[in-house]
């Protein structure tokens, strides 16, 4: 086993994932119910299920396209949500409220 790829993975998951709306649900979850173990299990669980179904699915995505494409595809990916969040994030959404 890779120590050094499993470290910097978990590293990368547990800050990106400080603030998740996962987190502030359990936490919400726990300070609610009689058994905060129970929020724990389940929240942990649905975590690894999740992870699992993601490292599952890239793998086998990674079998068919080579590593370049899929590189180029990130990218592209990524380009067009900057460019939203940059160019048209100024307009008002259906749900926020207007004032008069």
């Amino acid at each position: 086993m890779d120590w050094h790829l499993l470290g910097l993975s978990f590293v990368t998951v547990f800050l990106s994932e400080l603030g998740d709306k996962s987190q502030l649900a359990a936490i919400a979850l726990s300070g609610r119910c009689q058994s905060p173990r129970a929020v724990f299990f389940g929240t942990a669980g649905a975590l690894l299920l999740t992870s699992l179904l993601g490292a599952l699915a890239g793998g086998a995505v990674a079998e068919f396209l080579p590593t370049r494409i899929l590189k180029a595809i990130a990218a592209v990916g990524f380009a067009i949500l900057a460019a939203r969040l940059l160019l048209f994030n100024n307009d008002a959404s259906p749900d926020s409220e207007e004032t008069p």
